[in-house]
């Protein structure tokens, strides 16, 4: 009974400081991109040539924070191009992989930003086969940190 006991609190307390962490992550997100992150979707989406980063808000009547987001993303696309990652630092307070190898590879990546009806996507092609396991790294990371899933329409 005892072990039960400890266990199921054991468990509890790694489920509040994992949302804890969760939640200041998303604190973070808001604050480096402008927009509430429980109200916007996120999808980082690996594609054969790099992939694509998505960020749509639920309501498709706030025209100010879909203008955010747009500007959001216009700004990582040159940030990214010119092998700036402080943004994801400073959301994920840690150093985010693959993005080294996204530097120093930079030359062989290419950031298109693409306007959508809620938001915007930033599409990142490469053309060495290095930088597109380094896109994918960093992809598969912001997946797992956002919970989110790996294509539109859910999963991973």
């Amino acid at each position: 009974m005892r072990l039960t006991v400890v266990l199921v609190l054991l468990a509890a307390c790694g489920r509040t400081a994992d949302d804890q962490s969760f939640a200041a992550l998303q604190a973070r997100g808001q604050a480096v991109m402008g927009v509430d992150q429980y109200t916007s979707a996120h999808v980082f989406e690996d594609l054969p040539d790099g992939g694509r980063i998505i960020l749509d808000r639920a309501d498709s009547a706030d025209t100010a924070a879909i203008g955010t987001i747009r500007r959001h993303m216009q700004d990582i696309a040159v940030a990214f191009q010119a092998g700036d990652f402080s943004k994801p630092f400073a959301v994920h307070a840690d150093t985010v992989p693959g993005t080294e190898a996204m530097t120093e590879h930079k030359s062989a990546l290419r950031y298109q930003v693409i306007d959508r009806p809620r938001g915007a996507e930033v599409r990142i092609r490469a053309t060495d086969s290095t930088a597109v396991r380094a896109v994918h790294q960093f992809l598969a990371f912001q997946r797992g940190d956002h919970r989110v899933p790996g294509h539109e329409g859910g999963g991973s």
